[in-house]
């Protein structure tokens, strides 16, 4: 009688053990609502909870910052008026909202550009960039947030966010952008 059919072999174990483990292997789980999410996604949503130190508080992991339902965190463009670098009263909410992420969130850094319309001299642009960005950086300090945490540049005029040449576009392009960074 051949080795694997002798009755002291547990073949029934080794098969079951082989089925459980290709069953394991399987590259779908389950969420509480028992929607299916890719080990891709699952990784992802990980990642992000891990790297941002609490999810989104509805048990999701996300977090608030990655959630398109977050609010004001999910704003990231501040606008300004032009010739100036004075934020907006109706700012205020989102500048408060990012300034107590980052005062609860001591690991998380963020890079505040400063951008221009074209109207004006290159290096005229650069400085209203760089005011504009530091007025944000200021309301953020004041705020909470701690100054290592946030690092404020200037783009100019070089990243328009509208190519257009009317009041339209240069509404748009006068801003600062808000740019998280995990260290």
């Amino acid at each position: 009688m051949p080795k694997f059919l002798m009755p002291n072999t547990p073949l029934l174990l080794i098969c079951a053990i082989a089925f459980l483990s290709l069953v394991g292997c399987s590259t779908m789980k389950k969420d509480d609502k028992g929607a299916g999410i890719s080990q891709g996604e699952m990784s992802d949503i990980d990642k992000r909870a891990k790297a941002y130190g609490s999810g989104g508080g509805d048990g999701s992991g996300i977090s608030p910052l990655n959630d398109p339902k977050a609010g004001r965190l999910a704003k990231r463009v501040i606008y300004f008026d032009y010739d100036s670098s004075s934020l907006h009263p109706d700012d205020q909410a989102t500048v408060e909202a990012h300034a107590g992420y980052l005062a609860q969130h001591p690991q998380v850094r963020v890079i505040l550009e400063g951008h221009t319309d074209e109207r004006g001299s290159r290096e005229y642009n650069l400085a209203l960039g760089e005011h504009r960005a530091s007025s944000v950086r200021k309301q953020f300090m004041a705020l909470g947030a701690n100054g290592n945490q946030i690092q404020s540049t200037s783009m100019g005029e070089e990243r328009p966010a509208d190519d257009g040449h009317d009041e339209a576009a240069y509404s748009r392009n006068r801003r600062v952008e808000i740019h998280y960074q995990q260290l």
